[in-house]
């Protein structure tokens, strides 16, 4: 009987086949050939039937996918074949998995879930920071496959262009998506916990908010903010800065509702402190922040009220006053009386107040309350829920007597020591 033999491929035949007018067909046998383009391309197919229907099963182009490796899809589709099992469904499902399973699609869900969490903002600079310095380098990287090696030029490249607070947030924004990742099942470990920062940045001196220490110098800045000549909007915000110590996101955003001018209190809510989400989210009126008002202070307010007392914001945009003033302006009027960043910002403003008041004698849990800074001490901080009220109001008093005193221009004056508060 006589004997048919299958011929078949080589690498050489593949490597040296020439594009027709019209693609054809390199057989390998068992279903397995070369389909080579008019294009030139040469693509691994394999034939086979299941389920009385006649398919056809892609392995991968030449010279990527080697006739070897051609071979061994080959017979692992035909493994399935012979279980029931569609290879090219098997595929797709595999596709399927593999695109849900890339870092920007975990980091996608992780961020959807975690909106309703963050504010507006934080959320939009996280989002940001991804799709510019991580999604273009890992985004179509299946999560699972990506070790620190591959994480740390990422996060350099950050770095040199001078940003290397931002390369610490783009390093943390990717060590949360894996922390998501591993908890969901879609990555083992977390190899961004394997990057040390200190080994890979560089040395940073910690940066004060610029503030200003003398009296003259103050005295100065306090008459020039009176006669700024920019809107009144802005004028009374930076007149009312110095006096209450507050965050600059807390007086730009500040609004009527929370202010009592006949008891002289002003209520910052929970919802609108810098605080975990969480207990911004429960707004509980026992985590609000009280801010006296001193003379000086109601001063200011009820002029400003004339303006925008109509309004929900006590200092509203200038684009409209649906929304408060912008977290610039300060900054930039400020430059415009010739106060650079190296001098003061809206920020500083906290600084100046607890560098005098400290020289004056004031106690420090005191200016730390009216500053609103959280204890250090963990244990201390959740026994201690002294308010200092009536201190803090006795102090901002003498605080707004003083910034009086020194707007006067009298060069002669110096800090009262307050050392029985």
């Amino acid at each position: 009987m006589k004997k048919y033999t299958t011929s078949k491929l080589s690498d050489s035949e593949v490597r040296h086949a020439k594009p027709q007018a019209k693609l054809y067909r390199l057989r390998d046998g068992g279903g397995l050939f070369c389909e080579v383009l008019t294009t030139s391309a040469k693509v691994w197919r394999y034939n086979y039937r299941i389920h009385g229907k006649q398919k056809t099963f892609t392995i991968g182009n030449y010279p990527d996918t080697s006739l070897s490796e051609a071979r061994t899809s080959k017979d692992n589709a035909k493994k399935l074949v012979s279980a029931g099992i569609d290879p090219s469904q098997q595929k797709q499902i595999k596709k399927k998995s593999l695109k849900e399973n890339t870092f920007q699609k975990i980091a996608e869900v992780w961020l959807a879930q975690q909106k309703t969490e963050w504010s507006a903002e934080h959320y939009r600079r996280t989002k940001s920071y991804l799709e510019r310095d991580v999604f273009p380098w890992l985004g179509d990287r299946e999560a699972k496959t990506i070790e620190a090696p591959e994480i740390i030029p990422i996060i350099m490249r950050v770095s040199d262009r001078g940003a290397v607070d931002a390369a610490t947030r783009v390093k943390g924004f990717i060590q949360q998506v894996f922390d998501y990742a591993v908890v969901h099942g879609k990555a083992p470990r977390n190899p961004a916990k394997d990057i040390n920062l200190q080994l890979i940045l560089p040395k940073r001196v910690k940066k004060h908010f610029s503030a200003i220490t003398d009296p003259v110098e103050l005295g100065n800045l306090l008459r020039a903010i009176d006669g700024y000549h920019g809107s009144v909007v802005v004028r009374q915000a930076l007149k009312l800065s110095p006096m209450v110590m507050v965050r600059p996101s807390e007086l730009n955003n500040a609004e009527w509702s929370e202010f009592d001018l006949d008891s002289t209190m002003w209520t910052i809510p929970a919802k609108r402190r810098k605080l975990p989400t969480h207990i911004k989210r429960a707004n509980k009126i026992e985590d609000a922040h009280h801010v006296p008002l001193s003379s000086q202070a109601v001063a200011v307010l009820k002029e400003i009220f004339q303006y925008t007392g109509r309004g929900q914001f006590v200092f509203p945009s200038a684009r409209g006053r649906s929304r408060p003033m912008s977290n610039n302006a300060i900054r930039v009027a400020l430059r415009t009386m010739g106060f650079d960043n190296d001098t003061i910002t809206a920020h500083g403003f906290r600084g100046v107040a607890s560098t005098f008041l400290n020289t004056m004698g004031y106690r420090s849990e005191i200016i730390e309350a009216q500053l609103a800074h959280k204890d250090k001490n963990q244990i201390r901080s959740a026994y201690n829920h002294a308010d200092y009220i009536e201190e803090r109001t006795v102090m901002l008093q003498e605080w707004g007597n003083y910034l009086d005193s020194l707007k006067s221009g009298d060069t002669n004056v110096v800090p009262l020591r307050k050392t029985s508060h």
